[in-house]
């Protein structure tokens, strides 16, 4: 199929966008419906919203969102925007393919009318759209700024400043590092230091690398609980072993703090041995259902046991000074502090002796057992098609996930090197990848902020965060979020279209629009978008217009 050929018949990216109009066309009758994008402000529309019973929906879970953090923010009074648009040439639709009829339609929800089409024709045999494209998969979201920088640079050489360049972390957060049993850290602020260095990091590939582990090796704060930095760590760990060798990845997985609690391997001992993590570890996390059988759990749910979780001075300091205050008495030997911020062996609770895994028998501990586990063609397979569905298109070709798994066991399971292969595949940029994947509530929100250049949209974000379905730090289960047409329904996409709102009327200095349509959505707008962008004659509803669509919905 040539670059700028449609292709026959109805395509993913089709039913995606199908699904998003469906589902934005009730947002629509809802919100887009009661202004005139021609003549009256955003802020009409605003006043509705505000008032719309359908908010209700967005307000905070008081079991998720600290209080402290949920403020009540009203929408501010916006005044009206009246620039002169007259020179400002009317952006115009891109080639249409032929209409299709949405394939599984999104339930309660009627499909809009597709007469003009609404797919669109890819732009990626320009190098200007495979820089926006890379970026929009792999940044979480792009500023303008961040934009005119890789154009200069170009495709490749932002690949290379992308992969090779050292991962900055965010600020430490003093709250969640002395964080105790009688002094937790708070969800909101845990949520707002991370949302915050989403926005301002000037690594951004390693926000977006830190929230694809966290869905997927899995944990919650529900669980973990807020009363320890083990959280708070794990996020950390994510962001510093990203790009890691995947077997110093697993292994620090087995041993995260967090995780040990998430997944009972802190109960789990020779001879009480608990299956949770190794089942977890064998199916979800290296090597995919059907690669092991129940003898392998077995014998590793018995190999790597053996671990307990690390105490801080924090934490000491606590314990001691209930038991003062409690009138207990102090322990002989007082507890002291661990020297590590990981799981810390203990050789009396381990199994010993030999197992049989994975064919093999021999004496395993954790390292030993992961080891194993990498000799199997499974993990490269599973970790690359994971990547690939993740961040390139839904569907990954076999002979593209095989060519790339091949050269990732070559490597030693080097991730940076898989990650750079991708990028630089020309399947990452092949005209059916575009527009082939929904952003996450994150991603959305996030590229909200960025598109904006604001960077006080952070407890916004989190006010929105529970009703579209993404809440950080507390994935839906071990299996971690969903993709794609799992964010996609007529209530997300109303509080989608709201949040845009909210985060519109929050912003009181807009960037100027003009050219926003090229830099944000590469000029390639479907007619509905493109109609009402050459309606509107004021900067808020021309974002509003650009920041809701469909187009922008999508990476």
């Amino acid at each position: 199929m040539g670059k700028n050929t449609p292709s026959a018949g109805p395509t993913r990216r089709t039913v995606l966008v199908t699904a998003l109009a469906a589902a934005g066309g009730v947002a629509a009758s809802r919100l887009l419906g009661l202004r005139d994008l021609g003549g009256h402000r955003v802020a009409d529309a605003l006043d509705v919203a505000v008032m719309d019973p359908m908010t209700d929906a967005m307000a905070p879970d008081d079991t998720v969102m600290d209080p402290s953090v949920m403020d009540p923010m009203t929408a501010m009074d916006m005044p009206e925007a009246t620039p002169d648009v007259t020179g400002m040439p009317a952006p115009t639709a891109a080639p249409t393919r032929a209409p299709v009829a949405l394939r599984e339609p999104v339930t309660g929800v009627s499909v809009p009318d597709l007469a003009t089409g609404i797919d669109w024709v890819s732009p990626l045999d320009k190098e200007s759209a495979k820089v926006a494209h890379l970026l929009r998969r792999m940044t979480i979201a792009l500023s303008a700024a961040e934009l005119d920088r890789a154009m200069s640079e170009g495709y490749q050489k932002t690949v290379a400043r992308l992969v090779d360049t050292p991962f900055v972390e965010p600020p430490v957060l003093p709250a969640a590092e002395n964080a105790t049993s009688q002094a937790a850290v708070k969800l909101g602020d845990l949520q707002t230091w991370w949302v915050d260095w989403m926005v301002k990091s000037p690594t951004p590939l390693a926000e977006a690398l830190t929230l694809f582990w966290h869905g997927h090796f899995t944990s919650d704060y529900r669980k973990v609980g807020l009363g320890s930095p083990f959280i708070y760590w794990q996020n950390l760990t994510w962001r510093r072993m990203s790009l890691g060798k995947l077997n110093d990845m697993l292994y620090q997985v087995t041993i995260d703090p967090a995780m040990l609690r998430y997944l009972d391997l802190l109960t789990s001992t020779g001879k009480s041995p608990n299956e949770n993590f190794a089942r977890e570890l064998l199916e979800l996390f290296a090597m995919g259902a059907g690669s092991y059988t129940e003898d392998d759990v077995k014998a590793a749910a018995k190999a790597l046991a053996g671990w307990r979780q690390p105490q801080t001075q924090a934490m000491v300091d606590a314990r001691l000074a209930a038991l003062a205050k409690q009138k207990k008495p102090l322990p002989s030997n007082p507890p002291k502090p661990d020297p590590v911020k990981t799981g810390v062996f203990d050789p009396a609770r381990a199994f010993s002796g030999q197992l049989i895994f994975l064919g093999l028998a021999n004496t395993f501990d954790a390292r030993k057992l992961i080891d194993r586990a990498l000799t199997s063609d499974a993990p490269a397979t599973f970790i690359t098609q994971k990547l690939l569905t993740y961040f390139a298109t839904p569907v990954p070709s076999a002979p593209w996930v095989a060519r790339l798994a091949a050269s990732y066991r070559r490597s030693g399971y080097d991730t940076r090197a898989l990650v750079r292969e991708m990028l630089l595949s020309p399947e990452f940029t092949a005209p059916d990848t575009y527009r082939v994947l929904v952003k996450s509530p994150t991603e959305y929100m996030v590229s909200v902020a960025k598109a904006l250049n604001s960077q006080t949209l952070t407890r916004t974000i989190l006010a929105n965060a529970n009703g579209l379905g993404q809440t950080l730090f507390d994935p839906p289960s071990v299996g971690g979020w969903g993709d794609n047409a799992y964010w996609i329904s007529s209530n997300t996409m109303l509080q989608r279209a709201n949040f845009v709102s909210t985060a519109l009327g929050q912003t009181r200095t807009l960037p100027a629009f003009a050219g926003a349509e090229a830099k944000f959505l590469d000029g390639v707008l479907g007619p509905r978008t493109a109609t009402e962008l050459a309606n509107t004659k004021d900067e808020r509803g021309r974002w509003y217009a650009l920041l809701a669509s469909p187009e922008f919905n999508l990476k």
